[in-house]
Order: structure tokens, then C-alpha cells, then sequence
């Protein structure tokens, strides 16, 4: 399953009681962007929702391409999120805080966790593979990438 699966609307119950409309609670689900991100609902929550919700639909749903919204757009940049914060130093519980802070997201630190450990060892398997083909560049790179994950 993947992280962005696990991926949760902080204040569902509230949202939904603004909106008068049932959805469901995982923040990628088609139903809940369609009607978190049309107009109508948008309209419809108080003002510092909108304003997070605005700001979630910026980074993770403004592809160049209009079609790529459909192809997994937000979820991989959703994944690339995570990653940052994680470089940047951030461990589970705190990108479990900065994603509620930024966008009224959340997750359970554990699942973070498990998908950082899945990145790392994804990465590591990587580098090992780049060093047995004899591609020095592309291992370096790899190990440079699973070192600043890894903490």
C-alpha cells in the first residue's frame, strides 16, 4: 500500500459538516478531490481551510499537463514532499506536523517511518545494482541520495 494511501484529512468530520456532502477521509482519494477542489467545495469551508486546501491543491495538483493530474501526478509529487522534508532533516513525527501545519494532512508516524525504511533500502538496492553493472556515477549518486535519507 502505498503512503499516499495512508495520507489523511486532519479535520475530516469538520470539512465534511462544512461541506454537507460525505467523502471520504484519505486525502487522495478521486471523490475527495473532486469535491474538495471543485469550486463548489472550495466555497464551502471556512477560510483558513480554504486557504490550506488551496495551497495543497498548488503543490500537488497543477501539473503542466492537464491530463497528468489522472496519471499520478499528486501522489508522486506527494512523495517528493516527503522525501525533501526528510532530507532536510525531519524525522516521522515532525513531517507528520509540518504536513498538518502546510496543508491539514495527516499520517500516522509509524507509516512514515515504513515509508522512509522502504525508500532507504529501495535506494540501497539500487546503488548495488548500479556498482555490479560498473556504473560508478550512477552509484555514487544512489549512495549520495540513501545517505541524505538516511540521516
Amino acid at each position: 500500500m502505498a503512503i499516499t494511501d495512508k495520507v489523511y484529512l486532519k479535520n475530516h468530520r469538520q470539512i465534511v459538516s462544512q461541506l454537507d456532502v460525505n467523502i471520504p477521509k484519505g486525502a487522495f482519494k478521486g471523490a475527495t478531490m473532486d469535491v474538495l477542489y471543485s469550486g463548489e467545495g472550495l466555497s464551502k469551508v471556512d477560510d483558513a481551510t480554504r486557504d490550506r486546501l488551496l495551497d495543497f491543491a498548488e503543490d500537488f495538483l497543477d501539473p503542466e499537463n492537464p491530463d497528468d493530474l489522472y496519471t499520478g501526478y499528486p501522489e508522486r509529487q506527494f512523495v517528493r514532499y516527503l522525501l525533501e522534508l526528510r532530507a532536510q532533516g525531519l524525522g516521522p513525527d515532525a513531517i507528520v506536523d509540518v504536513m498538518g501545519d502546510e496543508y491539514m494532512l495527516y499520517a500516522y508516524p509509524g507509516d512514515v517511518l515504513s515509508f522512509l525504511d522502504n525508500a532507504v533500502r529501495t535506494l540501497e538496492a539500487a546503488e548495488t545494482l548500479a556498482g555490479v553493472e560498473g556504473n560508478e556515477e550512477m552509484e555514487q549518486k544512489l549512495h549520495r541520495a540513501r545517505t541524505a535519507l538516511s540521516g
